[in-house]
Order: structure tokens, then sequence, then C-alpha cells
């Protein structure tokens, strides 16, 4: 059975709404669901029917606590505009805000591949890679543990030799007290 593609209107037929409505918003929390477990995301979605009625999820215990994240972000966000539109009128340019606005997406990509590349490091969300990312991963971990092992025995060598002087102060200090 292929699905064609339909017209985005409102679906005159009041049964026929209410049934879709119901379908999509089982489709909308099941996936808001999936997108929590499997990319350990944290997701609020907030549903108020036709009619007044509140459907929730939320992949936390409180929801309240991730309404309140989403207004802190979405107040530092305006801040930001705000300070833009400020700078704006001030000097009356508009490229070094573009140039701002480019620099904030550069620096937003390269942090999403950075949480990307630790969870995967961490072993995390790898069920999508090919063999190849998943060689690449294993060959900076043999690396990072090749590097994590030279510095464990550069540690080692150091007590040693620290274990080493304080056994020769013991054991001058022994032979002192011994001829004196």
């Amino acid at each position: 059975m292929v699905r064609g593609k339909i017209e985005l209107k409102k679906i005159e037929n009041p049964t026929s709404r209410q049934v879709t409505f119901t379908k999509r918003r089982n489709g909308l929390l099941k996936k808001a669901y999936e997108l929590s477990v499997l990319c350990e995301a944290e997701v609020a979605v907030i549903i108020f029917s036709p009619k007044g009625k509140l459907y929730e999820f939320s992949s936390t215990s409180n929801m309240r606590k991730t309404v309140e994240r989403y207004l802190h972000c979405a107040k530092e966000v305006q801040t930001f505009e705000q300070e833009l539109e400020g700078h704006m009128e001030t000097h009356g340019r508009l490229a070094p805000v573009q140039n701002l606005e480019h620099e904030v997406a550069i620096m937003a990509k390269n942090l999403e591949h950075l949480e990307v590349s630790q969870r995967k490091l961490l072993g995390r969300g790898i069920g999508l890679s090919s063999y190849e990312e998943l060689e690449e991963i294993g060959t900076q971990l043999e690396r990072s543990l090749g590097t994590m092992r030279a510095r464990k025995a550069q540690l080692y060598e150091e007590k040693m030799e620290q274990l080493k002087s304080m056994e020769m102060h013991v054991a001058a200090s022994t032979q002192h007290r011994r001829e004196g």
C-alpha cells in the first residue's frame, strides 16, 4: 500500500478530522518518545485538541523543568536578538551582524558535530553508523588509549622515582642514626 501526498488543508468532516487528530497525535507522541530514547534528547510535547483538551509528553520526569529550560533559552535568544538590533541601530551597519550570525551558525554546527562525536566515542548513537565510521571511531579510541597508557606509564615512572628517592632518604637517615 503506497501512501500518496495529501493536500494540507482543514478536514471539513468533523468525524474524519477527529480520527485524523487522534492518529496523528498518537504518532507524534510516539515519535517524540522514540527521539528521546534513541538520541537521549530531552523532549517535551504539548498538544491542545480543538476542544481544548491537553495532551503532553515529556522525556524527563518533570515537564515543568523542560518548559523552564525552554523559556530560559528563548529568553537568551530574545536578549541576543535585541542586542543585535541595538547594535544595528547604533552603528547602522548590517554586514557585521550578518558576519556574527554566520559565525554563530558555524559554531553551532561545530558544537553539534562535537556532541555527536562525543556520543559515538562513548558508544551511544552508533546504531546507524557505517563500517567506515566505526573503523574511524575504533582508530580514534586506540590512539586515545595509547596516549592514556603513555601518560599512565609516565606517572608510574615518576612515582617510582619518588619512591626510590624516599627509600634512599630513609636509608641515609637510618645509616646516619646507626653511626651517631
